[in-house]
C-alpha cells in the first residue's frame, strides 16, 4: 500500500505518523494518534508496522481507526513469518476482526502447529537450529503491547520474541479448542516472575472468559498450594472471573468476597498478597473494606497501593477508612500518593479535611501528586485548584493523565464562572 497524499508536518513532505512507524517510536505514534496528525495514514502506517513486526504500534493504530480492510494481501506478512517472530501482539494485529475471515482453517491450523513447535523447543534452542550459531544469545525484556510484555532473543542475525505460548494460546480459542486448566497454567507458569508476560495473561484471561464453575474450583483449589507462583495464578483467575462476569446474576460475587477477605489475612507472599487486594478492592462490601484496612501500614509499596486503590468512597468514608487514606496521600511512595488522591477525589465524600490534605500536597515533589490534587481539588469544588493548575502549566504533551487532571480545573473555572 503506497503512502497517501494527505496532509503532513513532517521535513520533505513525509507523513510524521509514517516517519514514527519507520523509526519504531511507539511513544511518537501514541501522541501523533492523540493528536490526530496524518489521519490520512493510518492505513498505510498499518501496513508498514505490521512488516516491520512491530506489533505494539500496529496495534495502537487499529485502537486509533486504521482500517485493516484497506490492506491488500501482499501489504501485509503471512501469519507463519508472525509466528516466527514470537509476538503475541504482531500476529493478533494480523488477525483484526476486519480481515481474520481472510485466513482459512487450515492455515490456522499450521500457525499453531509452529506455534506449538516454538513454544515446546524454546527460542534459544530454535534460533540455534536455525542459525547454526554457537554464541551467546542476546536477550532482552520489551514491551510486546499496552498491557504485556515478552523477551526478545537474538542470535546469529535473528531476532526471535518468547511469545509463542501466547499465541499458541490464542489461535487455540480461534480454533475453538477448549485447552485444559493445567496446560493453560503450565505455560503461564513457564513464565517465572513475570505476571505481565504475554503468556500468562493470555492464559489467565482465556480460563476467566469460560465463567464456570469447573474453572473456578481449580483456581480455588490453587489456594492452599506451597508454591507462590501457583497462588498468584489462582488468584488472578478468580479475579478476572468476577471482574468480567457482566450477567445480571453475578453469580462469582459472593464466592469471590467470602474467598478473597479470607485469603487476605493469611497471605505472605507481597505479590500474592497484592492481587487478593486488587480483587477486594473490585467489591463495594464493608468486608472488602475491612479486609484492605489492616494493610494500609505495609513495608512494600505494591501491598499499599493495592490498599489505596481499593479504598473506593460510598456516600461517605468510614472513620478507619478516612484515617487511612489521610494517611496515603502522605506516603513515602508517590505512585501510593497519586492513587490515594485520586480516590479522595472522585469520592462522594466532600469533607473539607479532604480538600485541605490535597492542598497539603500541592507542593509535593512529584508532578502527577501535584496534578491529582489539582484534579481533586476541581471535583470538590475548591478555588485552590486554579492557582496551583496555572503554575503547573500545560500538560505534557501526549499525557492523558495529566490532560484529564487539568481539564478538570478548567471544568470548575466554567461551572465557577456559570458559562
Amino acid at each position: 500500500m503506497g503512502v497517501g497524499t494527505g496532509t503532513s508536518n513532517a521535513v520533505d513532505g513525509q507523513s510524521s505518523l509514517i516517519s514514527a512507524v519507520q523509526a519504531g517510536d511507539t511513544d511518537l505514534v501514541r501522541i501523533l494518534l492523540h493528536e490526530h496528525s496524518d489521519s490520512d495514514y493510518l492505513d498505510a502506517a498499518f501496513c508498514l508496522a505490521v512488516r516491520m513486526h512491530a506489533g505494539r504500534i500496529a496495534q495502537l493504530l487499529l485502537q486509533y481507526g486504521a482500517d485493516s480492510a484497506q490492506s491488500r494481501p501482499d501489504d501485509l506478512i503471512p501469519l507463519s513469518e508472525a509466528v516466527d517472530s514470537g509476538s503475541p501482539a504482531l500476529f493478533e494485529a494480523l488477525l483484526d476482526h476486519e480481515i481474520r475471515g481472510r485466513y482459512p482453517e487450515i492455515e490456522l491450523l499450521k500457525a499453531r502447529d509452529l506455534a506449538r513447535r516454538w513454544h515446546e523447543t524454546g527460542v534459544e534452542a530454535e534460533l540455534r537450529r536455525r542459525t547454526g550459531s554457537r554464541d551467546a544469545v542476546g536477550r532482552k525484556r520489551v514491551q510486546d503491547c499496552e498491557y504485556a510484555t515478552v523477551v526478545e532473543f537474538t542470535l546469529g542475525g535473528m531476532t526471535a520474541r518468547d511469545g509463542h505460548g501466547a499465541i499458541l494460546t490464542y489461535v487455540e480459542e480461534l480454533l475453538g479448542v477448549r485447552t485444559s486448566f493445567e496446560e493453560l497454567m503450565d505455560r503461564a507458569l513457564a513464565q517465572v516472575d513475570q505476571q505481565d508476560h504475554a503468556t500468562w495473561c493470555r492464559a489467565s484471561l482465556q480460563l476467566s472468559g469460560r465463567r464456570e464453575e469447573a474453572t473456578w474450583a481449580a483456581a480455588a483449589v490453587l489456594r492452599t498450594s506451597p508454591d507462590p507462583s501457583h497462588r498468584l495464578f489462582g488468584a488472578e483467575v478468580l479475579r478476572l472471573i468476577h471482574l468480567f462476569d457482566d450477567s445480571d446474576e453475578d453469580a462469582f460475587a459472593g464466592p469471590a468476597l467470602d474467598l478473597f477477605t479470607g485469603w487476605a489475612a493469611t497471605e505472605t507472599d507481597v505479590a500474592v498478597l497484592t492481587e487478593v487486594l486488587v480483587a477486594l478492592g473490585e467489591h463495594s462490601d464493608p468486608r472488602a473494606e475491612a479486609a484492605l484496612l489492616p494493610h494500609a501500614g505495609h513495608p512494600d509499596a505494591r501491598v499499599r497501593r493495592a490498599v489505596a486503590q481499593g479504598l473506593s468512597s460510598p456516600p461517605a468514608f468510614s472513620g478507619d477508612a478516612r484515617t487511612a487514606l489521610l494517611g496515603l496521600m502522605a506516603d513515602l511512595d508517590a505512585v501510593v500518593r497519586k492513587i490515594a488522591c485520586r480516590v479522595v477525589a472522585e469520592g462522594r465524600d466532600h469533607d473539607p479535611v479532604f480538600a485541605d490534605a490535597m492542598a497539603a500536597v500541592l507542593d509535593d515533589t512529584d508532578r502527577l501528586v501535584q496534578l491529582a490534587a489539582v484534579y481533586g481539588l476541581a471535583l470538590h469544588d475548591d478555588e485552590r485548584c486554579v492557582e496551583a493548575a496555572r503554575l503547573l502549566g500545560p500538560p505534557q504533551r501526549g499525557s492523558l493523565e495529566e490532560e484529564g487532571y487539568l481539564d478538570a480545573a478548567w471544568r470548575y473555572q466554567w461551572r465557577r464562572d456559570g458559562r
